[in-house]
């Protein structure tokens, strides 16, 4: 799934741009995630996230 989709899950009043803006600020405050996305060869330039990182993004976050 791609960065903006998953962001608008998150934040679905918000543009496109300023929900992914959210989204990352979210994953890097939280540094449990984004060291677990790192372990994945996750980087922060990426567009989409693969299903495993997805599942981090929902077991740290939450699910949308």
């Amino acid at each position: 799934m791609n960065k903006t989709q998953t962001a608008l899950l998150y934040f679905p009043d918000s543009t496109p741009k300023a929900a992914v803006r959210h989204l990352m600020r979210w994953i890097a405050r939280c540094t449990p995630l984004l060291h677990d996305l790192e372990a994945t060869g996750y980087r922060s330039s990426q567009k989409f996230f693969t299903c495993r990182q997805l599942q981090l993004v929902y077991l740290h976050l939450g699910e949308p």
